[in-house]
């Protein structure tokens, strides 16, 4: 289903990643501190054959590779996590340091900045980051604390306009719901956390308005999933959670009670592997109502939430040893993968395949017989003699995208590694 293009070595771990709503930029932070913004090629940046297409590429230095746009020391501890404005023009970090950043995302100079509120004598780290609206800035933490900046006037020591405890562990993911019908703005006003073993729903107007019972399973990850729900409201949408001992959880968006059902991801008789991290598969790739999880061994598996299975066809691996930290689509619809000192860019099969389904059937019937279909002309009025040439040629595609499908060659080469400027 996914096939990858491309490997980013780092000289550190990566905490976090984000990525322009519009463009192809990909922006990470790292334990050292570190924040860098690297540009992608477009999807037309490689060829069928798997190099780099000069000719396609929109990058300034004209060779289709990853350009580091800037990387700078931002945080004195780790950077924990990202995020970009809606509209991309800006973007914000946070680190261990206690410092919420603002900076352009184009040059990385920081505009403006806010220290994270403590309730005790200790600092308090950054967990997650989340632009709510073009005023507001959702700031989870370690205490289980979610803060609410406005980040129009950003300054040291700026109280946050409100703060809630929706749990009383880390807040492990923060999942917006989709604004009423009522709703003038068109902006989220309610959104889905996880922290510790529970789940809570909290309003920008009216704070924590309701906590799960205990799940007995630490909670991790989740993305919602519209489109779904129960048979007498197939458009209210679910909310899909990743826990710690591999099992995804399917909860009906307003009943926060408890959840509805339970998808194993990954198993075993002392529990699976933990689910670090989910997103949704974009409805421009038509691949149905899927998610992709990244599992806690390095692996990265592909649900179908309407038939409640693991896509078992899709052997993804990001890294045998360290977990998947972080996952998203970017602006054209390439799944990055984030963990240990690697980032990967993969992109959908049939996108590397080339052509059209027409085209793969008779690619099909070439492997089976030799022959073209029936429903083709053998003679068009011209004299031709490279007719036994193309059906040669389409023979050796079809064979190299076979080769990619078995895993026995990547798309870029080797491994499908690639080279990128920036990192020493």
């Amino acid at each position: 289903m996914f096939e990858n293009v491309c490997t980013l070595p780092l000289p550190t771990d990566v905490f976090t990643t984000a990525l322009h709503p519009t463009e192809p930029l990909l922006t990470l932070g790292l334990s050292s501190g570190h924040v860098e913004t690297f540009r992608l090629p477009p999807n037309n940046g490689f060829d069928e054959d798997g190099d780099e297409d000069c000719d396609n590429s929109v990058l300034s230095d004209g060779r289709g590779m990853v350009a580091t746009l800037w990387r700078t020391k931002r945080h004195k501890g780790s950077c924990r996590c990202l995020a970009y404005s809606h509209d991309g023009k800006a973007m914000f970090s946070a680190g261990t340091d206690s410092l919420v950043k603002c900076f352009d995302p184009n040059s990385g100079i920081v505009v403006s900045k806010v220290s994270i509120p403590s309730t005790t004598s200790v600092p308090d780290s950054p967990s997650l980051l989340h632009a709510l609206n073009p005023q507001s800035l959702l700031l989870a933490t370690d205490s289980g604390a979610l803060h609410i900046i406005d980040v129009r006037d950003g300054a040291p020591g700026k109280k946050p306009g409100q703060t809630h405890f929706p749990h009383s562990d880390y807040v492990s993911s923060i999942t917006p719901l989709p604004a009423t019908e009522e709703s003038t703005s068109g902006f989220s006003k309610q959104w889905v956390s996880t922290g510790g073993t529970t789940l809570a729903v909290t309003d920008v107007r009216r704070g924590v308005l309701v906590r799960s019972e205990d799940q007995e399973d630490e909670l991790l990850s989740a993305c919602f999933m519209p489109g779904m729900g129960p048979k007498s409201n197939r458009n209210n949408g679910v909310v899909a959670i990743g826990s710690g001992s591999g099992v995804l959880t399917i909860w009906d968006k307003g009943s926060w009670d408890d959840q509805q059902e339970r998808i194993i991801v990954d198993g075993g008789k002392l529990g699976g592997e933990s689910i670090d991290a989910i997103v949704r598969v974009p409805p421009g790739l038509d691949l149905g109502k899927k998610v992709v999880c990244g599992v806690g061994d390095g692996s990265i598996r592909i649900v179908d939430l309407v038939r409640r299975e693991v896509d078992r066809s899709a052997n993804l691996r990001h890294d045998d040893m360290e977990a998947v930290v972080s996952l998203g689509f970017d602006s054209q619809n390439r799944l990055i993968s984030a963990g240990g000192k690697t980032v990967k860019v993969w992109e959908e099969l049939s996108e590397l395949q080339g052509g059209e389904d027409g085209e793969e059937d008779e690619d099909e019937q070439i492997r089976n017989d030799g022959k073209r279909p029936a429903n083709e002309s053998e003679d068009d009025g011209e004299d031709d003699d490279s007719g036994e040439d193309g059906v040669e040629e389409m023979k050796r595609r079809a064979k190299r995208r076979k080769e990619i499908q078995s895993g026995k060659l990547g798309p870029m080469g080797a491994h499908g590694v690639l080279g990128f400027d920036g990192l020493d």
